[in-house]
């Protein structure tokens, strides 16, 4: 019979998931950032969603060995937290040295110096995603669990709202240039990743030092299980043979609700991977005016130099994507307060799906906002001259805002009682397949999709990842939840 697991105060639970803050802060300056570093150091735009390839492959590769390891794992730092601290400092260095690509052109091209970056960032990453995952897990009660994992989500937005905010805030306000020619690095870019590197490490170190994880026999005594018998049986030196078929039978035998989730996780990051990946150029053709030929490289390579209005316009339309990714975390932060409560009154299952809905609404709408009008607004630190469309574009960031934060929590809330308790790190491990998975696959037909379906029309893309997440939204309401979930 389990022990009764202590209920934690507020800043219990805050400091448990306040690194991820940090983490979600260099993840936001990745997404809102490296289509355009990427395009400037050379990428087609039908090429891009190839290099981001390694994004969520990293995922599928480190998350589960990780799991894995974090379960088997108790030293002196802890169980998760070893795993988390360690990622952090990887990715703060990989943070550092993609912005600066051009600097090792005697080594190698580039821009493959930057994809080789962002495979290393996001290795890291997904080195401290799964523990911070687990850890909310290890150390919440499941009375808590909805605000637990909303808690998490709201720390993960007020973190990318800021990290998506950064080089608009540099160029806005302290007056750095965001403006590059074909194989450089703006520099507000440049110093945004700086920032967020030190801001990762600081973040990450007070989950570090202010979370005290349970002991092995006071961890299993809360989950009714016995330390001894478990040290035990992770004390036999098994064969690699018998480990992998171990874990190709965790995978064969997930929890049904976890299969029930997978469906919901293909459709919506899917969508969620286009809109990454294809933003920047969406914007940049539909609102700001720039036709499809500014992105094709081998046009561009035929010039001796990029005009200066079109360099500016893609100046200017990447800094805002930074805005409306800001807008959805910052909405996205406001409806993970009121979302715990949600999910205890009206059930997971419907805020889960009339969130993501509320997401495809908003991505189908961005067709419509098209307006070259050009309009000044008031940001409060500074005053912006954009175009009338790129204003209303804040108006679906609402939903968008929305669907990303039930994403982040309602999931890892319905699957996290169906966990056995000694294997919660490799099964939050073998659950980022169903994030890495359509992400590889968005990969590689994205690009495809949007050069002969598309024309290489950006908007277009956007819109189909709308329709994507009304699938998830179908979805959910074919998940089977467990009882204690």
């Amino acid at each position: 019979m389990a022990n009764k697991q202590p209920t934690l105060s507020f800043w219990q639970v805050w400091n448990v998931s306040f690194g991820f803050l940090g983490v979600q802060f260099g993840f936001a300056l990745q997404n809102a950032n490296v289509s355009r570093i990427l395009s400037d150091l050379g990428a087609d735009p039908h090429q891009l969603s190839f290099f981001w390839i390694v994004a969520p492959l990293m995922g599928l590769i480190v998350q589960p060995f990780v799991g894995a390891a974090s379960d088997r794992t108790w030293n002196r730092m802890g169980r998760r937290t070893p795993f988390i601290f360690a990622g952090a400092i990887a990715a703060a260095i990989g943070m550092v040295l993609m912005p600066n690509a051009p600097l090792f052109v005697a080594f190698m091209a580039p821009m493959i110096f930057g994809v080789l970056m962002l495979a290393i960032m996001d290795a890291s990453f997904n080195v401290c995603f799964q523990p911070f995952r687990a850890l909310v897990s290890d150390m919440v009660p499941p009375k808590q669990r909805n605000v637990g994992y909303s808690i998490q989500s709201l720390l993960i937005n007020v973190g990318a709202v800021v990290g998506s905010l950064l080089p608009f805030i540099l160029t806005n306000v302290i007056g750095l240039d965001n403006t590059a020619q074909r194989g450089e690095v703006a520099q507000s870019v440049m110093w945004a990743f700086y920032i967020g590197a030190t801001v990762l490490l600081g973040t990450v170190l007070w989950t570090v030092f202010r979370t005290k994880e349970y002991a092995p026999k006071q961890y299993y005594a809360y989950k009714g299980m016995d330390a001894d018998a478990v040290a035990k049986e992770r004390a036999q030196v098994k064969p690699i043979t018998e480990r992998l078929a171990n874990f190709f039978s965790l995978v064969i035998h997930m929890p049904k609700t976890m299969r029930g989730l997978a469906v919901t996780q293909f459709f919506s990051w899917f969508s969620l991977f286009i809109m990454w990946v294809y933003t920047t150029n969406a914007i940049t053709q539909h609102i700001w005016g720039v036709d499809k030929k500014w992105f094709d490289q081998a046009y561009l390579a035929s010039l001796d130099s990029i005009p200066l209005e079109i360099v500016a316009a893609k100046g200017a339309a990447g800094d805002w994507v930074g805005i409306i990714f800001a807008a959805y975390s910052l909405f996205a932060a406001i409806f993970s307060i009121f979302l715990a409560k949600l999910a205890d009154k009206l059930g997971r299952k419907l805020v889960y799906s009339a969130s993501l809905a509320l997401g495809g609404i908003s991505y189908i709408s961005f067709m419509f906002f098209q307006n070259f009008t050009p309009v000044d607004v008031n940001l409060f630190i500074t005053q912006v001259t954009v175009p009338m469309g790129a204003l209303y574009l804040l108006i679906p960031m609402i939903g968008v805002g929305i669907a990303w934060a039930a994403i982040l929590a309602m999931p890892y809330a319905m699957l996290a009682g169906s966990l056995p308790a000694d294997k919660t790190g490799i099964y939050m491990g073998i659950f980022n397949f169903t994030i890495a998975a359509p992400q590889i696959l968005s990969a590689l037909t994205a690009g495809l999709i949007l050069k002969y379906v598309f024309d290489n029309v950006a908007i277009n893309i956007i819109a189909l990842a709308g329709v994507l997440m009304f699938f998830a939204a179908a979805s959910v309401f074919f998940v089977k939840e467990s009882e204690e979930s």
